[in-house]
């Protein structure tokens, strides 16, 4: 096929972001290439917030034909959060027809080398970046995020990983180098002489399994990894968040057909109602490598039945923030008021369980007995999301009944220190929107174990009274061990106590933040900067991202010659 985009013209576009990218995460300096900020993208123009608005509004009712072979009918059901259905029908595919096609075009792409994929990717990501806002109503509508974090957490943040997983990826293929020349002295008989090539070859094709909560932010990072050493992606994305990753695999398949590459390297596999085809897909000799962000059972499932594939899982932990002493007390109820309530707790970064010392703690207002830092933390939410517009602004909607099952559910666990309240959106009438619930609990009682040592996934948090800083240590170790962590978190002015809690972390794999009091979230990472999850601990067995969660993706291949 012709190629409209020529690998010198886009690795003239995109090598200077490609050795930026390559510079952030040598040094893990601040740097974004995609702003995060809406007046950014303009106002009036083609890529401001109207403009994507009256894109996605044109998408609503339409049949997404991506050109896929293989197609043997078309899927639709998805339902906003926020109460509208979006109509939108997408190519179910055959397998045995669609599987085969995109293992056609690895060849010339395994060829093409590690910056020209690299580059191909980056032409991708730029032709998202400008449809960001019309992603972001996507994204909003499929995740139930608010606007402002649909757009951020959807758009430029999404785009930034996987634009790190490019990085990367390209680092580690070129760490090899393309040839060499060997010669091995033989004392006074002739040398030996050999030529050798390296070529960076893919495992096969590669399955994303989206999620819910962030279809792109997760799904991306597996996405561009697989893509950029070689591989062929096949996108599931969860049934009801297709939408988002349905225009990613549309843009990638142009972009690679622009670039003289077989369109079907990537592809989407969607799901009619009740079908669930991740297991099918899953164990396909064909699915080399697999990425999922989802539920520990199935992530479990994954790992031990997908034996023929490399598989990257991010699944569910009990997120814990040791409370033993503060500098900051305003501050510090501030800043986990805002964790609590960003959508809802939906995020697998949210904290849940507060550990704080029976006896209470030293603040600089004084002490503060457990229950007064635990109405304290409920008034600061209260204070947060008093007003109901900047509530919804903040909350967002209740992705699924489950969630909302699981609230209503908490209240009945223990002592309620904060109660949940009902909230009207005033745009979508049919969205469920609640505030968090904050139940006291006794973690020396076992009745209250089943409670705090399970995930709660959504707007629930425990404040669990422990008898010592020694016992939240104990029960931090005991947590992240037994069932993972994403993130922990620590408020002491104790150097004592900072160092046992940070080597529990070091000992357990597991992310910390310390006193943070400010604009920084425990439940935000930054890509090019932070790692999102360790690998080391039950909740992920990869780092979102790191050299170890590309460089098994592709393995490097020998052939040599006498010179």
């Amino acid at each position: 096929m012709a190629a409209e985009l020529t690998t010198h013209e886009l690795i003239s576009r995109h090598r200077p972001t490609l050795d930026q990218a390559l510079e952030a995460i040598r040094t893990r300096a601040y740097w974004s290439p995609h702003p995060e900020h809406p007046k950014a993208y303009g106002e009036g123009g083609s890529l401001d917030m109207a403009a994507g608005k009256a894109a996605f509004d044109a998408l609503l009712g339409t049949r997404l034909d991506l050109g896929q072979p293989g197609t043997d009918g078309w899927v639709d059901g998805e339902t906003s959060p926020y109460g509208i259905e979006l109509g939108v029908s997408y190519p179910h595919a055959d397998l045995d027809t669609l599987l085969p096609a995109m293992k056609a075009g690895m060849r010339a792409w395994r060829d093409a080398g590690a910056e020209a994929r690299a580059v191909v990717c980056l032409e991708i990501l730029k032709r998202i970046s400008d449809r960001t806002m019309e992603f972001a109503q996507a994204v909003m509508h499929t995740s139930g995020q608010a606007f402002m974090m649909a757009f951020q957490a959807g758009g430029p943040h999404a785009q930034d990983r996987g634009l790190e997983a490019v990085a990367y990826a390209y680092v580690e293929q070129v760490r090899t180098p393309d040839t060499a020349e060997w010669t091995k002295p033989q004392g006074k008989r002739d040398p030996l002489a050999l030529t050798k090539r390296f070529t960076p070859v893919p495992r096969g094709i590669g399955l994303v399994i989206g999620c819910n909560t962030f279809p792109t932010w997760n799904g991306y990072p597996g996405l561009f990894a697989s893509l950029a050493t070689g591989n062929a992606v096949l996108v599931k994305p969860h049934p009801r968040a297709v939408l988002p990753l349905a225009l990613t695999v549309q843009v990638a398949r142009q972009v690679l057909t622009e670039a003289g590459f077989d369109p079907n390297l990537v592809a989407l596999a969607a799901e009619r109602p009740g079908e669930g085809i991740a297991k099918t897909l899953a164990t396909r000799p064909e699915i080399r490598i697999i990425d999922y962000t989802g539920s520990t059972e199935f992530g479990d499932w994954l790992e031990a039945n997908a034996r023929q594939a490399q598989v990257y899982t991010e699944k569910a932990g009990v997120n814990t923030v040791v409370v033993e002493s503060t500098g900051d007390y305003k501050g510090m109820l501030a800043n986990l008021a805002f964790s609590l309530s960003l959508y809802s707790g939906q995020m697998c970064t949210t904290p849940q369980n507060l550990l704080v010392p029976r006896d209470g703690i030293t603040t600089d207002e004084g002490p503060k007995s457990f229950d007064e830092v635990a109405a304290d933390l409920g008034a600061a939410v209260d204070k947060l999301l008093g007003d109901d517009a900047r509530a919804n602004a903040l909350l967002g909607a209740i992705v699924n009944p489950d969630v909302k099952a699981r609230l209503e559910a908490a209240a009945g666990l223990g002592e309620v220190a904060l109660a949940s309240r009902e909230i009207t959106h005033p745009e979508f009438p049919g969205a469920v929107v609640r505030t968090p619930v904050i139940v006291k609990l006794d973690g020396s009682k076992p009745d209250a174990e089943a409670a705090y040592m399970s995930e709660c996934f959504g707007p629930v948090s425990f404040a669990v009274a422990v008898d010592s800083a020694d016992h939240a240590a104990d029960l931090l170790r005991r947590t992240v061990r037994e069932k993972g962590a994403m993130t922990v978190g620590a408020y002491t002015t104790s150097p004592e106590v900072e160092e046992k809690i940070q080597e529990v972390c070091l000992e357990e794999a597991a992310q910390l933040s310390l006193n943070l009091t400010g604009g920084v979230y425990v439940n935000q990472t930054a890509a090019f900067s932070d790692f999102h999850g360790s690998g080391g601990n039950p909740a992920a067995n990869a780092a979102l991202c790191d050299g170890a969660f590309v460089a098994n993706r592709f393995r490097v291949v020998e052939v040599r010659r006498e010179a």
